[in-house]
């Protein structure tokens, strides 16, 4: 005899327990005016920089030129922290109570970073590309800083200007030495 108890129940279909741009109550020794604001500025953040990800990996596998091995584990070294950057903004915010971006079809509508071509580019136009989403990123996460850090969430502050400013200025720089004219070998 066969137990059913072992099959999977499949085609769940749930309802929204928590809508997204809301807070939840948790006693984190924050308002929830405080908590919102932080929610909804960490989920910007959150949004470019999954999509800052993104324009890594792509830019990574269509690299090519007399760098290309450097350039290629070098964007996939910076994938990977921005994979590692976006997973702790998504638990800050659902530490403060929120719901965190996630689904890539809601990053896209959310996002303040522009859509790159479809094909792919020179490698100077992909690396200047990855620079402007920084500094859009850094841009807006120094003026996040400030302002979660007015509403006393120094959490947030922390996270923004220790993780997503340090970050973000490391990458840029390293992203930005590869654009400038210097040969590889004086004659």
């Amino acid at each position: 005899m066969t137990s059913d108890s072992s099959q999977p129940w499949l085609h769940q279909q749930g309802r929204q327990v928590q809508e997204f741009g809301t807070v939840r109550q948790f006693p984190v020794a924050l308002s929830y005016d405080a908590r919102m604001f932080s929610c909804q500025q960490l989920n910007h953040v959150l949004a470019d920089s999954q999509i800052l990800h993104a324009l890594y990996k792509k830019h990574h596998w269509l690299m090519r030129g007399p760098t290309f091995y450097q350039l290629h584990l070098l964007l996939d070294k910076h994938a990977g922290e921005q994979l590692e950057l976006i997973d702790t903004i998504a638990e800050r915010v659902q530490t403060l109570g929120g719901v965190a971006v996630g689904d890539p079809r809601h990053v896209a509508e959310i996002t303040c970073l522009p859509r790159p071509p479809d094909g792919a580019e020179e490698v100077p136009a992909m690396l200047s590309r990855l620079l402007e989403a920084h500094e859009t990123i850094l841009i807006h996460a120094h003026d996040d800083a400030a302002r979660v850090g007015e509403q006393g969430d120094d959490g947030t502050n922390d996270l923004l200007v220790s993780d997503v400013i340090r970050t973000g200025e490391l990458q840029a720089w390293f992203l930005a030495e590869h654009l400038v004219d210097t040969p590889l070998v004086h004659a």
